[in-house]
């Protein structure tokens, strides 16, 4: 069917019309950039909120808490190591106590063993030899009682001379040692685990002039 031909009412009609679409959607598209604008300002108002002082504040405060929280820990661990170490010192005080507590005992028991051991000495071929094991099974008693506590004896016969564990009683001249060995040993010296309870009394020998 044939389109009938529009008057010119219609045609301005039509024209109108088509003038307000357009109108209508510029009016449209200014309003969306419009709010675009709008939301760029609010991002705006958003950053210069961040440089506000509540927020400065804020900071200031949760910087403090960190320092006041890396010093709380500082003070724990220096706390901890120092109650590691009066632990370790009080172990060791406990220990020496522990290993050292007969040292007094032992120098009152030494002079008996000496008196032994010169009895056995000086023991003649006349002396029955019921006597003389009698006595040195004593002696070997009293020695093994004294080892069992860590007690030993220093012999240094033929040895240098170490004033920490040596005490000198005389000096000798003697072409056949080096200078400074010990040649004869008046008194066996002892240690109690290590420590010296008593030196012993040593000749030593001296360069020939």
């Amino acid at each position: 069917m044939a389109k009938e031909p529009q008057t010119p009412l219609e045609d301005e009609l039509a024209r109108q019309e088509q003038e307000a679409e357009v109108t209508e959607q510029s009016a449209e598209e200014r309003l969306v950039e419009g709010e675009l604008e709008g939301l760029i300002d609010d991002d705006g108002a958003l950053e210069g909120s961040v440089g506000s002082p509540e927020a400065d504040v804020l900071a200031a405060q949760v910087e403090e808490l960190e320092q006041s929280l890396a010093e709380a820990k500082d003070q724990a661990l220096r706390a901890a190591a120092e109650a590691q170490n009066v632990r370790r010192r009080a172990e060791q005080e406990a220990e020496k106590a522990r290993k050292f507590a007969l040292e007094k005992f032992v120098k009152e028991l030494l002079p008996v063993v000496d008196s032994l051991e010169k009895a056995l000495e000086s023991m003649q071929e006349d002396a029955s030899d019921v006597h003389r094991e009698g006595v040195s099974m004593t002696l070997k008693m009293q020695l093994d009682v004294l080892n069992k506590f860590g007690v030993e004896s220093i012999e240094p016969h033929g040895e240098p001379f170490d004033p920490q564990v040596h005490e000198a009683m005389a000096m000798v001249p003697n072409p056949e040692l080096d200078p400074n060995t010990v040649m004869d040993v008046m008194q066996k010296g002892y240690l109690l685990n290590g420590r010296l309870v008593r030196p012993a009394m040593v000749v030593v020998s001296q360069k020939v002039n």
